[in-house]
């Protein structure tokens, strides 16, 4: 089984959508289940993880709405205030929701890099266990110290790593991104998507030959056994389709025992985000 760990959907609205910026415009639309559907058809991905793309408790709502309706949405990964004092009571209500899985911060945008070692999110964060939900890491390379300590500070919670840390492949800067994600995958308890990267490097000029040493890093430091493709759909649209991120990772596993790439392509996926215990 073939899964898609880290895809959106969404109304575009552009007073909420500020994030899409005019150069963009591909982004500047609706993209539901049915526009997704034919590209999954066609690079043969049985199912995906809905990933949160607004910050608010109804965007939560929507994309379990959408899991409700489409059978191609094997879970969800949502948004909810962590910093809230009363974040345990809004974790207990959506905890009634089978398909919801985990959540997600957009820590990358925050402009403190120790954002995510604060106390009131170091608390919400302690909250999840409870209810079995994971939590994915989206940040830049300079907050991955940052990362690093959170995961440190919760041996019992469930982490991913989203787009890797978002390398900065244009520059074909790594030395540093390196050795944050080498420090991170140090603990067995983190896994990474190996999704967002074609939208890191020239939009228009890009080249699989681009992102092979920082594919060299992930591989090293955290194995076949807890990396997850993702397409990152639709925000490739911006440099490519569905099919080049997924050929993207395919051309460089297929060497790989079949295996490690069953695992890549879907076992991991499975076995991270799959069916929560009850509490």
């Amino acid at each position: 089984m073939i899964i898609d760990s880290h895809q959106h959907f969404w109304r575009y609205n552009p007073a909420r959508d500020g994030w899409i910026t005019d150069e963009m415009a591909v982004l500047k639309r609706d993209y539901m289940p049915e526009d997704l559907a034919p590209a999954l058809k066609a690079n043969q991905v049985d199912a995906t993880i809905a990933v949160q793309a607004d910050q608010s408790e109804e965007e939560t709502l929507f994309l379990l709405e959408l899991a409700r309706e489409h059978s191609l949405i094997a879970g969800v990964v949502g948004w909810v205030d962590l910093r809230d004092p009363g974040v345990g009571r809004r974790l207990e209500y959506f905890s009634q929701f089978e398909r919801l899985r985990g959540f997600r911060h957009v820590a990358q945008a925050e402009p403190d890099d120790w954002f995510l070692m604060g106390d009131a999110f170091v608390r919400g964060i302690a909250a999840l266990r409870q209810f079995d939900f994971t939590y994915d890491l989206l940040i830049y390379p300079r907050q991955l110290a940052a990362a690093v300590a959170l995961v440190e500070r919760f041996p019992d919670q469930k982490f991913v790593l989203d787009h890797a840390a978002k390398p900065m492949v244009r520059m074909k800067e790594i030395d540093a991104w390196a050795a944050g994600i080498r420090v991170l995958a140090a603990d067995p308890r983190v896994c990474c998507k190996l999704s967002g990267l074609i939208t890191e490097a020239n939009w228009n000029h890009w080249h699989p030959t681009d992102f092979r040493m920082y594919l060299d890093i992930v591989f090293e430091a955290f194995g076949a056994g807890r990396l997850m493709f993702g397409s990152d759909w639709p925000v490739c649209l911006l440099a490519g389709s569905y099919r080049d991120v997924k050929d993207l990772i395919a051309s460089y596993v297929s060497g790989r025992p079949l295996s490690e790439r069953d695992a890549i392509f879907g076992e991991n996926a499975r076995c991270f985000y799959g069916t929560r215990s009850k509490r």
